[in-house]
């Protein structure tokens, strides 16, 4: 199981989103984007064809890689050495501070709060809190998740409650897709968000001959 990571990270007068995600075996890249207000100006992404075929200590030296290099993006981002140019209208339209800058925008911070206890056995529990650039909770979000490469459709939906948390239960499906992945997206107004982790599907055991 790998996991990527969304983090605010303010510098000035303006608040950025940072996401890195691990984007599978098949294209064994890690890739980290910086969004402002819904709007990409920076991605960074690497390759781990080094440490394929993944076996238990690739696995964790990828997701040591994978959180590096999110950690260094943010701190380039505070201390100024990574330039990111801000567009010019939203400089003009978005004053400091506005409140629901969030929904107005298309920006959602979403965090599996469970990430590391979700799946035990085939039961996954899935809690999930929605925050916006502000980073106050937002209540009344749309959130599903879904098992994209699942052998059957799995997704589930609910609304977030005032504290900005939204709770799956669900059996998990047998895996059959080359890519399997937990997807979990939320929708609030015109802001969205959303998270992706890389699912390994279990090697088959051969049958005896």
């Amino acid at each position: 199981m790998l996991f990527g990571h969304n983090s605010n990270v303010k510098a000035g007068d303006a608040t950025f989103h940072v996401q890195t995600e691990d984007r599978g075996t098949t294209n064994a890249l890690i890739d980290t984007t910086v969004y402002f207000y819904g709007r990409v100006l920076y991605r960074r992404t690497n390759n781990y064809f080094d440490l394929l075929p993944l076996n238990p200590d690739n696995e964790e030296a990828l997701k040591k890689r994978l959180d590096q290099q999110h950690r260094a993006v943010i701190e380039e981002i505070r201390t100024g050495a990574l330039h990111l140019a801000l567009p010019r209208e939203e400089k003009d339209s978005v004053p400091a501070g506005a409140p629901n800058a969030a929904s107005l925008h298309g920006v959602l911070s979403l965090e599996l709060i469970n990430a590391k206890t979700w799946l035990s056995g085939k039961h996954a529990l899935l809690q999930i809190a929605v925050r916006d650039e502000a980073h106050q909770a937002v209540g009344g979000a749309f959130v599903s998740a879904r098992v994209d490469g699942a052998a059957e459709v799995t997704e589930v939906s609910a609304r977030t409650g005032d504290f900005g948390h939204a709770q799956f239960e669900f059996d998990m499906p047998r895996l059959a897709g080359a890519d399997p992945a937990l997807v979990i997206e939320a929708l609030h107004g015109n802001a969205k968000g959303h998270l992706r982790f890389q699912l390994r599907p279990k090697p088959r055991v051969p049958s005896a001959s």
